[in-house]
């Protein structure tokens, strides 16, 4: 069967778009659009007698307000009652709730060393919701409690468990994205102190997902060796990220010199950069917060500036 003539069935002034445009219009990958569409009945998009599903205006503006909701801390399971509401409605407070039995929830599979458990709720969390809001959301709040727990009492199994889970399925994700993509080159490092790559990991998905191509490094490459591997890699900036709040001479005096050396932009992400911010506020490193999501939106701007973009 040929498909549907868009021009007969539908006036010039209502185009419709294919799901990989609309992905591309409102920086929802078409997972989560056709997971919105099953799961919730978020959105209804026409199909074509093929099946392929195609978007009018209404269902891309429909799409940002769900964007909309999400970004102000409502469940994707709670949008639904919101959306027909008036735009000038006032803005309810979100229910906390959903998302607070979300990280419970993940923090018990992972301390449970459930592995099924564990991928699907990663599969569907990214699937679910931008990378972004999952990442605010769910995986940076769980890995920070987490992180806190293991400070006053460390379990060595649970930590190298959840990392070798994240390290096969990043590295997956990076592997094909990397193919694919034709974005700057960003070397992402783990920092010293830092006793695992979770930070770092989660920089990493966060990046790819941005258009950039990523080499991770997740053990510590000492600083002194990051021009080779700036050059040798073609690299455009270095990322670093940790956790830790790092030793005081790496932060006041090994950091600044190996960033004065490197004609790349250096920049720190993760909890070090809020608890170094004010160290490191006068010095050529670059510092990009805590916020991950947050952190890889400010790399644009920073590559522009050394004109990489």
């Amino acid at each position: 069967m040929a498909p549907m003539s868009l021009k007969a069935t539908h006036p010039p002034d209502t185009p419709l778009y294919p799901i990989r445009e609309v992905s591309r219009l409102t920086g929802v990958n078409s997972v989560t659009l056709r997971a919105w569409e099953r799961r919730y009945g978020l959105i209804r998009p026409q199909r074509t007698p093929k099946g392929h599903r195609l978007y009018a205006q209404d269902d891309i503006t429909r799409i940002e307000r769900i964007l909309q909701w999400l970004n102000r801390g409502v469940p994707v399971s709670q949008v639904a009652d919101l959306l027909d509401q008036p735009e000038t409605i006032d803005t309810p407070t979100p229910d906390t709730g959903d998302w607070v039995s979300q990280r419970l929830q993940l923090q018990a599979i992972i301390e449970a060393l459930d592995l099924p458990k564990l991928e699907a709720f990663y599969q569907q969390s990214l699937a679910l919701y931008p990378l972004s809001i999952a990442i605010n959301e769910l995986w940076q709040p769980v890995i920070l409690t987490l992180e806190a727990k293991w400070a006053v009492q460390a379990d060595q199994l649970v930590r190298r468990t959840l990392e070798a889970f994240l390290r096969s399925q990043v590295g997956i994700r990076l592997h094909y994205a990397n193919q694919t993509t034709r974005g700057p080159l960003i070397l992402l490092n783990a920092m010293p102190d830092d006793p695992g790559p979770l930070w770092v990991l989660m920089s990493a998905l966060m990046a790819s997902e941005q258009g950039y191509r990523v080499q991770l490094l997740d053990r510590s490459l000492p600083l002194e060796d990051l021009p080779q591997a700036v050059a040798r890699l073609h690299s455009s900036m270095v990322l670093l990220s940790s956790g830790q709040r790092e030793s005081d001479s790496y932060i006041h005096q090994a950091l600044p010199k190996a960033a004065k050396a490197l004609n790349v932009p250096i920049g720190v992400c993760g909890e070090v950069a809020r608890l170094r911010e004010a160290d490191l506020r006068d010095s050529p490193v670059h510092m990009l917060g805590d916020d991950l999501p947050q952190a890889i939106a400010r790399l644009r701007p920073l590559l522009r500036e050394f004109g990489v973009l």
